[in-house]
């Protein structure tokens, strides 16, 4: 006799969490798009699309470092600095050498990845020793050197190859015909505007996935351990430094595609205070601390809420500023607060539901 046997497939509690982040993204996506496709965004919201995508990358690898891997990290935007420039001069100099836009953009999402990723590794190895307020102040101190650095640097091409100066651009001693690419504290112009919100959707898409997996592999719970115990996840075997490592390398290669975005988005790109400085690595840390520190959904969330309410208050000339701060404290007191905490606990949807399937189950 046989017997009939059916196959059941599962997900678990994780790769559904993970598919409904996908979900998320992917549907906001494909509403923008309709939304601009019937005419219904206005101009000024079609500009802030790529940057929403730009903050939400930031956001996201952020959150490796200070929500998984537990560090405070104030040099993100340092980060996002080193994949701007580096993607902006490999795609000014290889102009000609790769005429097609698409090829070219592709290898200078890599090129701005990879040399964020070297910058994490040379800045990390020293500085991942030290821990709390002295690591947010090394990390901040790295990224206003690369801001500066860079408003010293003169980078210019001619036939025979590159040449760099740090005294001005008459020191490049270029030939005739020659161009000069990065202008010290004036920066880059030129730029080919190849960013789309397509590309940055992509580009979340394949964050989210890098950094879900990680977080959920065997490395993920070693660097979790870290966070929690860093001696007793030593006492079992656990290579801290490599783990602390390799947690700031990807999320500073992250910052760098981020960066990608951002100076390929731009005209001309510059490495001000307001770009590349400490208030832009504070505002990243604002959206992680807001969203929830260690909550890869919430980040998302904030870092588009807070992107787009500065200008969705425009109109509120006077008070804009004043709202957004108060919406900054109601956030905080919600995410943060001991008893919102336990409110939400009390009266979330899944107590209920699961309340209905208990009752169900009894009867």
């Amino acid at each position: 006799m046989e017997k009939n046997t059916k196959t059941t497939f599962r997900l678990n509690k994780t790769t559904k969490s993970n598919i409904i982040t996908y979900g998320i993204v992917i549907a906001a996506y494909f509403a923008v798009q309709l939304l601009v496709n019937a005419g219904q965004v206005s101009s000024l919201m079609k500009g802030l699309l790529v940057p929403l995508c730009i903050y939400t990358i930031l956001a996201v690898s952020l959150n490796l470092t200070v929500g998984i891997l537990g560090e405070l990290s104030l040099g993100h935007a340092g980060f996002m600095c080193v994949g701007a420039f580096a993607s902006s001069l490999f795609s000014i100099a290889t102009l000609e050498t790769i005429p097609n836009a698409g090829i070219r953009f592709f290898f200078a999402i890599l090129i701005g990845a990879a040399g964020a990723a070297l910058a994490g590794i040379v800045v990390g190895i020293p500085v991942l020793r030290l821990r709390g307020d002295y690591l947010a102040i090394v990390t901040l101190a790295f990224g206003e050197i690369i801001k500066n650095v860079v408003n010293v640097l003169y980078i210019g091409k001619d036939s025979q190859g590159l040449h760099m100066s740090m005294k001005n651009a008459a020191a490049l001693n270029l030939e005739e015909g020659g161009t000069v690419i990065l202008n010290g504290a004036q920066g880059i112009t030129g730029t080919p505007k190849n960013s789309t919100f397509t590309i940055g959707v992509v580009l979340i898409l394949i964050t989210l996935f890098i950094v879900l997996n990680l977080i959920h592999s065997r490395s993920g719970r070693a660097i979790m351990s870290v966070r929690d115990n860093r001696i007793a996840a030593e006492s079992i075997g656990i290579n801290i430094t490599k783990y602390k490592l390799m947690a700031f390398t990807i999320s500073a290669s992250l910052a760098g595609a981020a960066g990608v975005l951002y100076s390929h988005n731009l005209s001309a790109l510059t490495a001000t205070q307001k770009n590349f400085g400490y208030n832009q690595s504070i505002m990243i840390l604002v959206f992680v601390v807001l969203g929830g520190i260690g909550n890869i959904r919430g980040s998302i969330i904030s870092a588009v809420l807070l992107t787009l309410l500065p200008e969705l208050l425009r109109g509120l000339n006077n008070y804009r500023m004043l709202i957004y701060a108060i919406v900054l404290i109601v956030m905080m007191i919600f995410n943060w607060s001991p008893k919102l905490i336990d409110f939400r606990k009390r009266h979330s949807l899944k107590r209920y539901f699961g309340k209905n399937k208990a009752e169900k189950g009894g009867a």
